[in-house]
């Protein structure tokens, strides 16, 4: 793939901070970037590196099956048997796919409670309760408009007459926090095979998180949350949730447990350590947690948590997956849980985006593969154990798509969304609406007729007499109109 290919930008949580709003002063993309920041930092500690194949040699491929959405983010299924898949706008609506066709009128509009004026802002994340088919209640997670941007966690109730849209007045809020900047807000929910809900926060937003918070137990900001939503007002803490605890103290503990007393550790935090969360996701088979982590300057992350298992420290801001972070940092100590793989920003990549671990009753090679993507490269990632149980970690799609989000259909099949998302403030995305939503199958099961993702264009070599471009020429040294923000 071309390094030197421009694209949009994401809003989502790229790698890079622009000079923004409340004057926060940071670096930019691009050439001047270059000459002020270090190379990467060495690793301390071991993580699966893109390589050239996984085992089989798996291929996917991208299907369309809707279009016309307005920054779509979020993909949910109700589990209730009616086949509906749920696409979340982040402009503040729910969309229903029903039979192929998507309905012109939204599961639910909360446009006026949405805030959206910066591009990590906005209804971020959709659940549906594992009872969903009996009690109709379901869980938003958006960007709150009358408190400034307040990260908000809601539930809703369908109505009692139409399967095909929520009761707007059943809202009922389970919490609000503060976000200290507009950038990191995370978003991601779902409920897990426990069924309690898990729920990703970033760590606050500007660069390098300047109030420590990902390390920080007694706030929720760099963390993944766990709730137990049938216990509780306005919910409840599972017992075995690694901090619920914390403010006890066990003098027969084993030493080092996460949650030996720690009186100001938030209870709700499952996991910590983290920058930016976006669109982590169960293994439906194993159970097992994967956790995509967006980096701050060069290194993207992949997080897997046994079943079960919570209280994992994933080391930022000290660590930048498994580097030192900051990067002028040449040495730094080994600590917490090192992502199973990690890449570099290269390619024009920014901003990792997951997807899922692939299942399905029909015999494929990507059966148990993990996917994650890449917003400003477009490239798919595939990762899985080998036979002898290391993880092997590889590019298996490279296309012109920014990824915007993913989730699971009811029958377990994977999505994801996409759009062109414009990192401007004078950038509306409901004006000309162009997210789509794309089915991940395998290449060799694409249906006759569909439309498939568009593949980036080979490379060319260069002409021997070519003069090489340095840093700072052309667009791969350029700043984009549309920067991303990390």
């Amino acid at each position: 793939m071309s390094g030197v290919r421009i694209r949009a930008w994401s809003f989502l949580a790229a790698a890079v901070l622009l000079v923004t709003m409340f004057g926060q002063t940071v670096a930019t993309r691009g050439a001047q970037e270059d000459e002020a920041t270090p190379p990467p930092a060495p690793s301390v500690m071991e993580a699966a590196l893109p390589g050239e194949g996984l085992p089989g040699d798996p291929a996917m491929q991208l299907v369309q099956v809707a279009s016309g959405l307005a920054d779509p983010v979020d993909i949910a299924n109700a589990g209730d048997g009616s086949g509906r898949t749920f696409i979340v706008e982040r402009t503040g609506t729910i969309r229903i796919l029903q039979g192929g066709e998507l309905l012109e009128e939204p599961f639910l509009d909360i446009q006026n409670l949405v805030k959206v004026d910066f591009l990590e802002q906005g209804l971020l994340g959709l659940a549906f309760h594992p009872d969903y088919a009996n009690n109709g209640r379901f869980y938003v997670y958006f960007s709150d408009y009358s408190s400034n941007g307040a990260v908000t966690l809601a539930t809703y109730t369908v109505s009692a007459d139409d399967p095909n849209a929520a009761d707007p007045q059943s809202i009922e809020i389970l919490f609000q926090f503060a976000d200290p900047y507009v950038n990191h807000n995370g978003g991601t929910i779902r409920f897990g095979p426990d069924g309690y809900l898990y729920i990703a926060i970033g760590d606050g937003g500007s660069a390098g998180d300047p109030f420590d918070n990902a390390q920080d137990l007694s706030n929720v900001f760099g963390k993944i949350l766990r709730i137990d939503v049938n216990s509780g007002d306005p919910y409840g803490i599972p017992a075995d949730n690694p901090f619920a605890q914390g403010g006890q103290i066990m003098p027969n503990a084993t030493r080092g447990e996460p949650g030996r007393y720690h009186p100001d550790a938030r209870p709700e935090i499952w996991a910590y350590g983290l920058r930016n969360p976006w669109q982590f996701s169960f293994d439906s088979v194993t159970g097992e947690l994967y956790i995509p982590d967006v980096g701050q300057n060069y290194w993207e992350e992949v997080n897997v948590a046994p079943a079960g298992v919570g209280g994992q420290n994933y080391g930022w801001d000290d660590l930048e997956g498994t580097h030192c972070y900051p990067a002028d940092v040449l040495e730094c100590q080994a600590f917490g849980v090192p992502p199973v793989a990690e890449y570099v920003h290269e390619d024009a990549s920014c901003s990792i985006t997951g997807i899922g671990v692939y299942h399905s009753e029909t015999e494929s090679a990507l059966e148990g593969v993990y996917f994650n993507s890449d917003y400003c490269s477009g490239n798919f990632w595939g990762l899985v154990r080998d036979d002898a149980g290391e993880w092997v970690y590889a590019e298996v799609l490279d296309t012109e798509l920014l990824v915007s989000g993913a989730g699971y259909g009811e029958a377990g099949e994977l999505y994801v969304t996409t759009c062109t998302c414009i990192f401007q403030r004078t950038y509306d995305p409901r004006d000309e609406p162009n997210g789509v939503v794309w089915q991940l199958v395998p290449a060799d099961q694409v249906p006759e007729g569909a439309t498939v993702a568009p593949t980036a264009a080979p490379e060319e070599a260069p002409e021997e007499e070519a003069t090489p471009q340095t840093e700072d020429e052309g667009p791969a040294g350029s700043t984009p109109e549309a920067t991303p923000t990390s």
